[in-house]
């Protein structure tokens, strides 16, 4: 199999029936992927998906049991991976205790034979960048974690390379420092418009940073799109359960009415869902899912709640979170959760009516989990 020239020009990465198995377990299933040139691509998705098992597929670390990986048109399957064109940043920052920061930096050079004003100028080049200047003669041991981190970055940066793979860079570092990391990477891809394939389970850090989203589970791609599409039309139920921090509400449903004029039947009551976009629609009378993020829901008091399209709840629980408040809440026999603004006082056991926002919400068929 080969990649067009047309195509060849566009892509950076391109993966063609990508498996890889350990005896009978299957990590990865026949994928396909398209990375275009300058691309910043998440692969996300929980421990076990086979994320980091495509990412070393990519880096030419494991040999894949069928398929072929292409990078920059070139087929690299059995290319080492020093020969690929690809700087690696790893979870652990695997820095040479006994060298400086600038010795770090260079090592892969010096190995490969460079010759040193080439050496100093891409290490003062790559230093620069990532603010390292001051650090050059330090050790490892002397720098913060954020600074070993931003080294080992340094360390891929110097190898000036197309495609720059990073396998949960940020995973050892405490909250503050993820996103202050968060910020540097972006702006990293920013300044150099390079491809960067980046593995996490963190899903604030596949949104914040991707151009496009891969979601995986059980070695296969669910769905791949810009963090927009995937946070508000979520192809399934599995990708909607996985963005969204706190995660999307799911309440048990019927879908009533007609295909003219649906409804949803929630708690013995009706909601119209004529307003929502349907992707593919499902039999009347089916069993659905509705789904409604914390955030697409409005709490209402008063004469509000008598309002067509409101619904009775009680108040369970409030989580302040500072500049917003958590509010968990009985719909029938239902737990949700809504977010709503801090200056909103909620107390337990209080009435309230519940309004949602059906544009914004996602109903799925409750026996496939896909998206009506």
């Amino acid at each position: 199999m080969s990649v067009s020239p047309t195509a060849a020009k566009s892509l950076s990465v391109s993966i063609r029936g990508l498996a890889q198995s350990y005896g009978a377990l299957q990590v990865l299933k026949e994928l396909d992927l398209d990375i275009p040139d300058g691309e910043f691509l998440v692969l996300l998705g929980p421990s076990g998906c086979g994320k980091s098992t495509l990412l070393n597929c990519i880096a030419g670390l494991l040999e894949p049991t069928n398929g072929q990986v292409f990078i920059k048109g070139k087929n690299v399957t059995w290319e080492e991976p020093s020969k690929r064109g690809i700087g690696m940043v790893f979870q652990s920052y695997a820095l040479y205790p006994q060298m400086t920061v600038e010795r770090n930096m260079s090592f892969g050079l010096r190995v490969s034979g460079m010759n040193k004003v080439e050496i100093e100028q891409r290490v003062k080049r790559a230093s620069e960048i990532l603010q390292l200047e001051p650090l050059l003669q330090r050790k490892p041991m002397q720098l913060s974690g954020g600074q070993r981190q931003r080294v080992a970055i340094g360390r891929a940066l110097v190898r000036d390379v197309d495609v720059f793979l990073f396998d949960e860079p940020l995973s050892n570092l405490d909250a503050k420092l993820r996103a202050e990391l968060r910020v540097e990477i972006k702006r990293l891809h920013q300044r150099l418009g390079n491809t960067m394939i980046y593995v996490t389970h963190d899903q604030i850090e596949a949104m914040t940073l991707a151009d496009r989203i891969a979601v995986m589970k059980g070695g296969t791609i669910q769905q791949l799109a810009d963090p927009m599409t995937i946070y508000s039309k979520p192809i399934n139920r599995y990708v909607a359960g996985f963005i969204g921090s706190p995660s999307m509400n799911f309440i048990k449903a019927t879908l009533g009415g007609t295909i003219k004029a649906p409804t949803v039947e929630v708690s013995g009551q009706k909601l119209d869902v004529s307003d929502y976009a349907f992707a593919g629609m499902a039999p009347i009378g089916s069993a659905i899912e509705f789904g409604a993020r914390p955030e697409h829901i409005n709490i209402l008091r008063g004469k509000d709640t008598k309002a067509k399209g409101v619904f009775d709840a009680v108040v369970e629980l409030v989580e302040p979170m500072g500049s917003d408040t958590l509010v968990w809440l009985e719909l029938g026999k239902q737990k949700i959760s809504i977010r709503v603004e801090s200056s909103q006082i909620m107390r337990p056991g209080e009435h309230v009516g519940v309004q949602f926002r059906v544009k914004q919400a996602s109903l799925f068929d409750a026996q496939s989990g896909e998206r009506l």
